[in-house]
């Protein structure tokens, strides 16, 4: 019977070098993926909320529905906020496809 029951300890202390490497790389291998896939998830978040502030700068309502007069809209402000944006979010595009790109030539895996 205690031939039967292998102690994990000592079963992990008599492993080769081979299965030490492959249980390394797993591992390794598992968190960087995740690591990988939740940094891609990040910028893309990043784009979708970005777009919405842009999509609002050019939200210029009534005060109210009987009103006719705009909130105060400044068109300089608005002009340099758009524009900063719109580079923001062009850049983490680029950001992005390199990420997805070296995520699928990384893992063999499509996101």
């Amino acid at each position: 019977m205690e031939d039967e029951l292998k102690p994990r300890f000592i079963g992990l202390l008599q492993r080769n070098n081979d299965q030490i490497r492959e249980d390394r790389a797993q591992i390794i291998g598992a968190d960087s993926e995740l690591i990988y896939r939740r940094r891609v998830e990040d910028i893309e978040l990043k784009i979708k909320r970005l777009e919405r502030e842009r999509e609002g700068l050019i939200d210029i309502s009534p005060l109210d529905r009987n009103s006719l007069t705009f909130e105060d809209f400044q068109p300089e402000t608005f002009v340099q906020k758009d524009i900063e944006l719109s580079l923001t979010i062009r850049n983490l595009n680029i950001q992005l496809e390199i990420a997805v790109k070296r995520f699928e030539y990384l893992f063999g895996k499509t996101l």
